[in-house]
């Protein structure tokens, strides 16, 4: 099924309403088991041999039914769906926008279609056989149930077809330039002989099958990319490399990057950090599938594009975002005596679990009565249970008020009272590694995110990977009843940390390098009657494997300067659209987000398109930058397809902007840079003839991006005050959009 960029999904047809999706949150469909697997593998070019995809699996505490379309293919699509990147794509599904048509007997149409090469064409003698085994290649798409059953080397056999030639045997090179018969006479033949020439015999000529041509086209490739970049070789996308922002030491690119890379232009040239290959192999860990250390996928990386930059009056460090929120005041109310009511907290625990613990999943519901009664009788002023307590009291009472960008300026934050109350607990669950101190630093983190302080929570997320990789160094440190919860608490930490990683220069706290030692979530046990809300798991299970498949975006697209050509990105770029389509197309039902383009009622349905466009948008985001740069560009198929892709994603996301409101509890700031970034690409993309007209294209009315930018505008006016990077940023776009029409009106 592929979905239509105009229309409803089939698949969300019907399930709005029999799907049981209600805007409480509440889902009814079961926990996969513990043989689930939900990730696709990317081809074998584009991965690390062993590290570069992990194979997300449930542990299998419970037995409980799948729902349809959600079983052990996964939401990133099924292993089984084999695609290799050498073979005609007539049978590859569809784009969700069906951008990506082919037509028959028209090669030219699809980026992954290699043409035959003269040399194939000709007169082929009659030869013999001989069959070999000529090395590993293992399928693109092998199913993989951890990858760590993935060997480097899969014996494969593959047919050489051996020539031995017209002329006999065996022919000396004299000969075979002279194309006369060679008597094939050891040391000289005769001919040499009478010539007096050195007599040089070449072992028999291998004439290689498509197949054998394409392995050895693309080893070739890759061995001249590594002596390039060896010495430091780099080209740029004609005159975007001068304008891209220098790369420090930090992450290159590794084999598998480059073989991901080599697939397009035999020109293309990537570029390598001074301290060469690996330099940051140590937390990268090849791993394709976490966020670069060194990228230029940042917000405001877009202000040094080729007419976006004459938007702003003076030049923006991207560092700055993270300088204005290292400068900001800490929270006074932190220091003043917790006073906590306890007098309605029936409906803030009954809150959270319907509005709150379906974005971070990381409280059993079926323990939660023992926490309280704990926590009672501690007077909540001691242990991680009160702490937990507390947290859970603040996320609920939070949920009921709406946007925080909706109070009052001024007025204390709702829940601002338990969250001081746990703040006084948490030194004590500083110096305890558990889980559950692991937990308290996490919930902590995920009020900061409420409040709009990224950089705090950051910094309890960091105490939180701490904790975590303490205990996963060795696996009896954490209890058997811990060891599901302590799966949630990673993932939402190595989450978490990756949005943040993609704005801000942060440290990376070394949380991946414990990846593939950690199960997929399944499902908590406990007594259905003790729960005190459901165990809300589908969301959290697609965002993992949609975080993974941006940070793979930002590990082949902009981990470094720029690509070396349009060329080079298409199979690249196409490829990772097919993995979001998957994605899509794997998701259950009750989260499969119908296309249309009105806002929907469900939280997470809306969240989860917002994420998709965003993926799509950077997915596409370089063409948009190829044309600003040179508007000739346009002129081929493939960039303008590929930038009304990339505009498409970005308009879908600003036309409803309160649609944002659903994310707000965990993604207000993470989502607010998104909304500043595409607004930033439509602004320049009205600056361009052809990619206006592209614009045009997609809305009813041309008035209508001009409106659109102008609800953008006064919407992160109203963000300001939450944040002084969020405080830039509206003042960034503001100045821009002033200067955009003056710049039209002349």
């Amino acid at each position: 099924m592929s979905p239509s960029s105009n229309g409803d999904s089939p698949l969300s047809v019907g399930t709005m309403t029999g799907g049981g999706v209600h805007g409480n949150l509440v889902r009814q469909f079961p926990v996969p088991n513990r043989d689930f697997t939900i990730e696709i593998p990317p081809p074998q070019h584009m991965m690390a041999s062993s590290n570069g995809v992990h194979a997300l699996k449930s542990p299998s505490a419970l037995k409980s039914a799948r729902p349809p379309h959600f079983s052990r293919e996964g939401i990133l699509g099924s292993a089984q769906k084999a695609r290799n990147l050498s073979q005609s794509s007539d049978n590859r599904p569809d784009s969700v926008s069906n951008d990506i048509k082919t037509q028959s007997g028209d090669e030219g149409m699809n980026p992954l279609k290699r043409r035959n090469t003269g040399a194939d064409t000709g007169v082929d003698y009659p030869r013999r056989r001989a069959t070999i085994a000529v090395g590993a290649l293992p399928s693109p798409y092998a199913h993989v149930v951890s990858r760590r059953q993935w060997p480097l080397a899969t014996p494969m056999r593959t047919t050489v077809e051996t020539d031995f030639g017209r002329w006999g045997l065996r022919q000396c090179e004299v000969c075979r330039s002279r194309k006369s018969r060679c008597d094939g006479t050891k040391p000289k033949c005769k001919l040499c002989t009478e010539l007096g020439a050195e007599c040089v015999y070449r072992e028999p000529g291998i004439k290689l099958d498509a197949g054998d041509k394409l392995i050895l086209e693309r080893l070739g490739r890759i061995e001249s990319l590594l002596q390039m970049n060896m010495v430091g070789g780099s080209n740029g996308m004609g005159g975007m490399g001068h304008n891209s922002p220098n790369m420090s030491n930090g992450t290159g690119l590794s084999g598998d990057n480059l073989l991901s890379l080599a697939n397009g232009d035999p020109s293309f040239v990537s570029v390598i950090p001074s301290g060469g290959l690996g330099t940051w192999s140590a937390s990268n860990n090849g791993n394709i599938s976490t966020m670069p250390k060194v990228h230029t996928n940042a917000a405001l990386h877009l202000l040094q594009w080729p007419m976006i930059r004459d938007l702003v009056s003076r030049p923006y460090d991207p560092q700055i975002l993270l300088q204005l929120e290292m400068a900001r005041e800490p929270l006074h109310s932190l220091t003043k005596t917790p006073c906590v009511d306890l007098s309605n907290t029936n409906a803030y625990i009954e809150a959270y679990f319907e509005r709150v613990n379906v974005w971070y999943a990381c409280v059993n519901p079926y323990t939660w009565r023992s926490h309280y009664r704990i926590a009672l009788s501690n007077g909540f002023r001691e242990g991680p249970e009160s702490c937990i307590v507390l947290l859970v009291l603040a996320l609920g009472q939070a949920s009921l008020r709406g946007s925080i960008s909706r109070i009052v300026p001024h007025e204390d934050p709702p829940g601002l009272q338990y969250f001081t109350a746990a703040w006084s607990l948490l030194p004590g669950m500083m110096t305890s590694n558990s889980v559950l101190a692991a937990q308290c630093h996490l919930l902590a983190a995920a009020y900061l995110f409420y409040l709009v302080r990224p950089l705090e929570a950051w910094n309890l997320l960091c105490t939180t990977s701490t904790k975590l990789q303490l205990l996963l160094m060795t696996p009896n440190r954490v209890p058997a009843d811990q060891r599901e919860l302590s799966e949630r608490i990673y993932w939402n930490t190595l989450l978490f940390e990756s949005d943040l990683l993609a704005e801000l220069d942060l440290p990376h706290s070394g949380v991946i390098a414990f990846e593939e030692n950690v199960g997929l979530p399944c499902g908590f046990d406990g007594d259905e009657q003790e729960s005190v809300g459901r165990d809300d798991l589908w969301y959290f299970l697609a965002e993992i494997a949609l975080r993974r498949l941006l940070n793979r975006v930002s590990q082949l697209i902009y981990s470094k300067d720029s690509m070396a050509s349009t060329t080079s990105l298409e199979p690249v770029a196409s490829e990772l659209d097919f993995q979001l389509t998957q994605w899509y197309e794997n998701l259950p039902l009750p989260l499969q987000f119908p296309f249309t383009r009105s806002m929907l009622p469900d939280p997470v349905q809306t969240v989860l398109r917002l994420r998709f466009y965003a993926c799509r948008t950077i997915i596409y985001r370089p063409y948009i930058l190829a044309v600003l740069d040179n508007e000739q560009a346009v002129l081929d198929p493939a960039v303008r397809d590929s930038c009304t892709k990339c505009l498409e994603a970005s308009i879908r996301q600003l036309e409803h902007i309160l649609a944002h409101h659903a994310g707000h509890m965990p993604y207000l700031w993470q989502g607010a840079l998104s909304i500043v970034s595409q607004t930033l690409l439509i602004m320049g993309a009205t600056m361009s003839p052809s990619l206006n007209s592209i614009l045009c294209s997609l809305v009813p009315r041309r008035e209508m991006i001009d409106q659109i930018i102008a609800d953008v505008i006064m919407e992160i006016e109203r963000y300001s005050v939450l944040s002084p990077s969020l405080s830039l940023s509206a003042e960034i776009i503001k100045e821009a959009e002033v200067r955009r029409r003056t710049f039209l009106s002349t």
